[in-house]
């Protein structure tokens, strides 16, 4: 079985969500993905490639498009129902943010993590604003909302 690129970078956020940074590693996923340490090389050129390829798919996921598929939703109140039962939802099936603010002091995940945060916090304080929450108001719960789910994360 020949494994692809994004192959790899799926283990790994398999990987990140179940085991934390120290899971994305070459020789455990290579052993669970029944592959070589060949074809992970074949790939990336060293195990922080994998890292920043799997930091950008948790991003683009767990953000950038949650983000946008919230986007489509026309009434304010929707969008910010649908935000919380899809967060709430995806953090009780377990996911990689806790693995990622664990490793927070990470160099190669701090950047990610800060960006990630700020765009989260944006998007919500936009749609407490859309509620017609006043700006500093919708900042505050914006940020409120943001403890909340990451306490249950």
């Amino acid at each position: 079985m020949s494994l692809s690129k994004a192959d790899w970078i799926e283990a790994g956020l398999i990987a990140l969500t179940r085991d934390g940074l120290a899971g994305v590693a070459v020789e455990p996923l290579a052993r669970r993905l029944g592959a070589t340490k060949g074809s992970f090389y074949w790939h990336f050129a060293d195990r922080g490639a994998l890292i920043a390829a799997t930091l950008e798919l948790w991003e683009q996921r767990e953000t950038t498009e949650v983000i946008e598929r919230i986007q489509a939703i026309n009434d304010p109140r929707e969008r910010l129902t649908a935000l919380g039962r899809g967060a709430y939802a995806g953090a009780a099936q377990g996911n990689a943010h806790a693995a990622v603010l664990a490793a927070a002091s990470d160099p190669r995940v701090a950047p990610v993590l800060e960006r990630v945060t700020r765009a989260r916090l944006a998007f919500l304080e936009g749609l407490y604003c859309d509620l017609g929450v006043p700006a500093d108001q919708a900042a505050r719960q914006a940020r409120l909302a943001y403890a909340l789910y990451l306490g249950i994360g």
